[in-house]
């Protein structure tokens, strides 16, 4: 009877731990020690350690902190990553923080929850004013995860959420079980979900979790998609950014329109051609990462500054991530993009944000036999940017090139920072499609 016990809980604990792993590498976490990928110690990435960062990136300060550094993130005794902030709807000195909670050694490796709390900066960090609660966002089924992907029929709750203001209203968006795919994206009212105070909710669009579809085919597990409004308020998504451009109208029940993006495609191959980063044929990829937003390319002080559509465009960041000696590293570049159709790129980022703060080539050193063989250990922290807001309260979707932002990131997949910078200080540098 013991010998049976034991190796029943000998196969119940690999398959958890397989569950886990499989989780980790499909959508995108680090995971340190599989022997899988073994290719990863192919080479290790340039490190700007005891560089000029100004010669291979362009730095951001922060406008409040005292050290100009980026700030911490916290969630009480909760551990979480990946951070997004709103401003609050009627308490000028609070913000609403939302980030995915870290697994404890005790959870479920398929169980996955958002954390949210109302926050206020304290000593330079901006912290839950009350423990955080858990995001009532509800699990979602499909029967699409099958072979390799079986694993994924096991989730339950929400992946990497991004929350953010459109042009009326909050929203959140989010990676669940698919009716359409194995892994998909879906879409609600965020207001549906909080104590939103301050106005009356009216409408059903988005009251309920909303499937969100896009132009055939569906990859197996989809993720990072964003929405954008165009200058008449009418709604789209952006799938995918590298090698091509995909994004399609978006109608109220979440089914979309044709792929927009070949109208725009033979300026935007020039300028994409001209101004993206390079990327290797192994361990390297470049995929979307925040929300939008929208900006005017002037300062709202300016009384000769009037939105239109020569100056006001859709802002987002995409990453370049690499993947050498089993740590990630992901390069944040800015995109704009024209507000009316075909919606070409207007300008790419000339080189990677570096968000100050962040350690140069003093990322920590994960434990395994394999890595404590290397000769050198350059890898710089992994930042994972997943959202951008503006700080001012009252100011939802649109801003000037001089008002504040934030740039809110994961750290080394265990915690989540922040930086408040002004919008113009993140464009310098721009590289113009117009140039090529």
């Amino acid at each position: 009877m013991l010998a049976k016990g034991l190796r029943r809980l000998v196969l119940i604990t690999g398959l958890l731990i397989f569950v886990a792993c499989a989780f980790m590498v499909v959508y995108g976490y680090d995971f340190v020690t599989l022997p899988l990928l073994r290719n990863g110690f192919m080479k290790n990435e340039p490190s700007t350690a005891g560089n000029d960062i100004s010669e291979t990136h362009h730095e951001v300060f922060s406008v409040s902190t005292p050290d100009r550094k980026y700030f911490w993130i916290e969630f009480g005794e909760d551990a979480a990553m990946n951070p997004n902030i709103l401003p609050h709807p009627t308490l000028h000195d609070t913000w609403i923080i939302v980030a995915q909670e870290v697994k404890g050694s005790a959870t479920a490796p398929s169980w996955f929850t958002e954390l949210v709390c109302e926050a206020r900066f304290k000593k330079g960090r901006l912290a839950c004013i009350k423990p955080p609660k858990i995001l009532p966002i509800a699990a979602t089924t499909g029967d699409k995860c099958v072979g390799d992907l079986s694993y994924f029929g096991l989730n339950i709750g929400p992946h990497d959420a991004r929350v953010f203001y459109g042009p009326k209203s909050p929203y959140v968006i989010y990676g669940s079980n698919s009716v359409y795919t194995c892994f998909g994206q879906w879409i609600q009212d965020f207001r549906m979900l909080v104590g939103w105070p301050s106005e009356i909710i009216e409408g059903t669009q988005y009251r309920m979790a909303t499937e969100l579809r896009r132009p055939a085919p569906f990859g197996p597990v989809e993720k990072n998609w964003f929405i954008f409004w165009d200058k008449d308020g009418d709604a789209y998504v952006h799938y995918d950014i590298f090698p091509n451009r995909v994004f399609a109208k978006l109608e109220e029940d979440g089914s979309v329109g044709e792929n927009l993006a070949p109208l725009a495609m033979f300026n935007d191959q020039q300028c994409m051609n001209m101004h993206m980063p390079r990327v290797a044929e192994q361990l390297e990829s470049i995929h979307q990462a925040t929300n939008s937003l929208s900006i005017t390319l002037c300062e709202r002080s300016d009384l000769s500054c009037e939105p239109n559509d020569s100056n006001t465009y859709i802002l987002t960041i995409f990453q370049h991530k690499s993947f050498y000696s089993f740590h990630s590293e992901y390069e944040p570049y800015v995109m704009l993009f024209e507000q009316t159709a075909p919606f070409g790129i207007y300008g790419i980022s000339s080189k990677p944000i570096w968000i100050h703060g962040r350690k140069a080539g003093e990322a920590v050193r994960p434990d395994g036999l394999e890595l404590e063989a290397l000769d050198a250990w350059n890898q710089s922290e992994m930042f994972y940017v997943t959202s951008i807001s503006w700080k001012s309260h009252g100011q939802e979707y649109h801003g000037y090139s001089n008002d504040v932002l934030f740039i809110n990131f994961g750290i080394e997949d265990a915690q989540s920072g922040g930086i408040d910078v002004v919008a113009g200080d993140l464009l310098e540098g721009l590289k113009l499609c117009s140039s090529v």
